[in-house]
């Protein structure tokens, strides 16, 4: 799934929504540290009181949100897998028999708390909906296409959420006018921040992909490979920090250290064009982001004015750094929006596009950053004074 398809199902969860309908929602109560079903109820979504319908979609976007390969994964399943996710899950879709989705959700909840211990309770909740995507857009002047004609695909939307202990309160009695504390003892489910979660199946310019799925982690750059393997019995994934690492390693074995800004600046640039022009190809795969081998990142640093690139070279710090021969780098996930510089005397964020207006030379003896700029400077309203040097 990329950023559109994510968007798209993200803003249909809304109360009364033709193109997205929630039939079930099945919440299980486990208790902490053993592990244990304490209570689990399944019951239509429509059957929820207006505000809860409410806090509940709020939980649904959450799962639906964050940046891809940070927060959000597109995972494969692994083949081969005995009682493999799944299967339990399209097995839980196809079911018409509320018993049996209850099972089949039940054995996932099984497979989370196998492993994993947690110091709170927590709720794990399934809903299961129909997604519909209209084919074509609405023409205004025929009045055709829109809700005329839709896609329809059935999915399944999983949250694990904690829950919190009711804070000491002291509470006002408007109907007794007396001050009295607030002996609540019920925990309460927190909704606004799921621990995990995921979406099955994934989607892909509107058509479902039963091989993927769309998982959620609750911090950034930081999925849960035991969840991931032994939950979801999906493969190993890499996060973009870990791609971005790489790169850099890969660089700094390939360039040294010390490298001039204009080459630098030169490798993302050329880094952006190769991601620009996989977006503008006609035959690309939305749901694919172009991706770089040994040999793409010789002919980046070629073609960026790296002295002394060699293919053995490259294929040595490729090889080095990354475990997999086969992994490939996704351009997107290397290609910074923005190049931060800190030092002691300020804080400089700059283009990558840029730092070929930037260098880094020594005047009068001292170490400094020279930068060409087309505008005036202002300081606190003032203009700044030009210096001839």
């Amino acid at each position: 799934m990329n950023k559109k398809d994510i968007a798209n199902i993200r803003k249909q969860f809304k109360l009364d929504n033709y193109l997205l309908q929630i039939k079930e929602i099945f919440n299980v109560y486990v208790k902490k540290e053993t592990g244990e079903i304490y209570h689990q109820i399944s019951q239509p979504f429509q059957m929820l009181e207006h505000e809860a319908q409410e806090l509940f979609l709020t939980n649904f976007k959450k799962v639906l949100s964050g940046h891809l390969d940070a927060k959000l994964f597109e995972l494969k399943f692994r083949r081969d897998v005995e009682g493999s996710t799944q299967t339990i899950l399209f097995e839980g879709l196809r079911t018409d028999s509320p018993d049996e989705w209850q099972e089949n959700m039940l054995q996932i909840v099984e497979k989370m708390f196998a492993h994993a211990v947690y110091e709170f309770d927590t709720v794990v909740t399934f809903i299961r909906g129909e997604y519909r995507m209209a084919t074509k857009k609405r023409d205004l002047e025929s009045e055709q296409g829109g809700d005329d004609e839709v896609y329809s695909s059935e999915f399944i939307l999983s949250s694990l959420n904690k829950t919190d202990q009711p804070k000491k309160a002291l509470l006002f009695d408007y109907i007794e006018k007396e001050f009295k504390s607030n002996n609540a003892v019920d925990p309460i489910i927190n909704l606004t921040a799921p621990l995990s979660g995921f979406l099955f199946p994934a989607f892909n310019e509107n058509a479902a992909d039963v091989n993927h799925i769309l998982y959620y982690g609750g911090k950034v750059n930081q999925p849960d490979e035991s969840f991931i393997e032994q939950v979801l019995n999906c493969e190993e994934i890499i996060t973009a920090v870990e791609d971005k690492d790489s790169f850099e390693q890969i660089l700094k074995m390939v360039m040294g250290d010390e490298v001039d800004s204009r080459v630098i600046s030169n490798v993302y640039e050329e880094i952006d064009k190769i991601v620009q022009d996989y977006e503008e190809s006609e035959d690309r795969d939305e749901s694919e982001s172009p991706m770089l081998d040994s040999r793409d990142i010789e002919h980046i640093l070629e073609i960026s004015g790296v002295e002394d690139v060699d293919t053995a070279k490259v294929e040595h710090a490729f090889k080095s750094v990354v475990d997999d021969e086969k992994h490939e780098i996704k351009a997107t996930n290397i290609l910074p929006k923005a190049i931060k510089i800190n030092t002691k005397v300020a804080d400089l964020s700059i283009s990558p596009k840029e730092l070929k207006n930037m260098q880094y030379i020594t005047y009068n003896g001292k170490r400094c950053l020279l930068i060409e700029i087309d505008e005036d400077v202002i300081v606190e309203g003032f203009k700044l004074e030009t210096r001839q040097l």
